[in-house]
C-alpha cells in the first residue's frame, strides 16, 4: 500500500464491486461521500453494501464524524440509508467520547456548533453526572468538532482564538480529523482544519479517527465481534478522502478501493469531465499509500 514516486502502475477503474466481492470477507466503508452527501443517501452505494451482505459479507461503517455511534446511526437512518445495508457502524465521536469520559473532573471548552452538544450530553449519561463546560480561559482542555459557522468562515478566522488556547498550553482533543467534507456540491471545512492550525503553532493535540490507529482497531474488533478472527488480507476499505480513508488503510495494511467522485473530484478531472491522471498520481504520493481499484462512486 505504501506508495513510491517511482510506481507507474495504472491502478484499475472496476465496473463495480462485484469484481472485487469475492476477494473479501468483510468490508469497512465510508460514511460521508461515499454513502451519503450530509443531504441524502447514495441509494446505488447502499444497494452494493447490502448485495454484499447478501453474499455473506459483514460491512462496518467506518467514520470521521465526530459525533457518538447511536447519534451517527440515527443520523444515517434519518438520510434513507437502509439498515441492512450495515451490520455496525464506528465513528471518531465515539473515540473522542471515551476520552471525554477518562477525563472525569476536568473542565472542557467547546469548539464546535451546538448541533454537536450531543457529544456532551452522551458523555454525562455515561458518567452519571453533568460534564463541565467552561469558557477557553478557564478550561482544562479542548475538544474541536468543526467550526461555529462552516459556510461563512474560515479557518484563519480563529486564529487568535487558537493563539489564546496555545498561550494556555491546552490539549486539543479532534473529534473530526477531516480538512473539508462535501455537503451536496460544496465543501465546507471540518475540525480539522482547525486543529491542523493548532498543530501548526506547537499545541497540542489528540486527533481521533481516520487516518490514525484507533480508529481502525475499533472498527476490527467490531468486525471480530460479528464474525469472528479475520484476516487483514480478506478486509477491503472504501472511501474517498486521500488524506483520511486512502492514507489510514495504507497504514492499517488494508486493500483499500478509492471513490473519485467524492472530496477530491474537482482536483481529479479536468473540464469537461476527464480524469487527470497526472492529478491522481499526486494525490497517491502525498496520501503515502495506493489503491487497490478505482470507482467513479459506489455501486455493485
Amino acid at each position: 500500500m505504501t506508495a513510491d514516486a517511482s510506481d507507474t502502475r495504472r491502478v484499475p477503474l472496476i465496473a463495480g464491486l462485484h469484481e472485487l466481492a469475492d476477494g473479501y470477507d468483510a468490508i469497512l466503508c465510508d460514511g460521508w461521500g461515499v454513502l451519503i452527501d450530509g443531504r441524502r443517501h447514495f441509494p446505488q452505494a447502499a444497494d452494493a453494501l447490502r448485495r454484499f451482505r447478501a453474499r455473506g459479507g459483514t460491512i462496518v461503517l467506518i467514520t470521521n464524524a465526530s459525533r457518538p455511534d447511536d447519534e451517527v446511526r440515527r443520523q444515517l437512518l434519518g438520510l434513507g440509508v437502509p439498515q441492512d445495508c450495515f451490520d455496525d457502524l464506528v465513528s471518531a465521536g465515539e473515540l473522542a467520547l471515551r476520552e471525554i469520559v477518562a477525563r472525569v473532573g476536568q473542565a472542557v471548552y467547546h469548539l464546535g456548533p451546538a448541533r454537536d452538544d450531543g457529544l456532551f450530553r452522551e458523555a454525562a449519561r455515561r458518567l452519571g453526572a453533568p460534564v463541565m463546560r467552561v469558557g477557553p480561559d478557564a478550561a482544562d482542555y479542548v475538544v474541536c468538532t468543526g467550526l461555529l459557522n462552516e459556510h461563512n468562515e474560515t479557518p484563519s478566522d480563529y486564529d487568535d482564538l487558537l493563539a489564546r488556547l496555545k498561550a494556555r498550553d491546552l490539549t486539543m482533543l479532534c473529534a473530526n480529523p477531516d480538512i473539508v467534507v462535501a455537503i451536496g456540491n460544496d465543501l465546507v471545512y471540518c475540525a480539522g482544519a482547525l486543529a491542523e492550525r493548532y498543530a501548526a503553532i506547537g499545541g497540542r493535540v489528540l486527533t481521533f479517527g481516520k487516518p490514525h490507529a484507533p480508529i481502525y482497531a475499533a472498527a476490527c474488533e467490531r468486525l471480530k465481534n460479528l464474525r469472528g478472527a479475520i484476516d487483514k488480507s480478506r478486509i477491503l476499505a472504501i472511501g474517498d478522502g486521500a488524506f483520511t480513508d486512502l492514507a489510514g488503510a495504507g497504514r492499517a495494511g488494508l486493500d483499500f478501493l478509492f471513490v473519485m467522485h467524492g472530496v477530491h473530484r474537482e482536483e481529479l478531472h479536468r473540464e469537461g469531465g476527464a480524469l487527470d491522471d497526472a492529478a491522481l498520481e499526486s494525490l497517491f504520493a502525498r496520501a503515502g499509500a495506493r489503491p487497490k481499484a478505482l470507482a467513479r462512486e459506489l455501486f455493485w
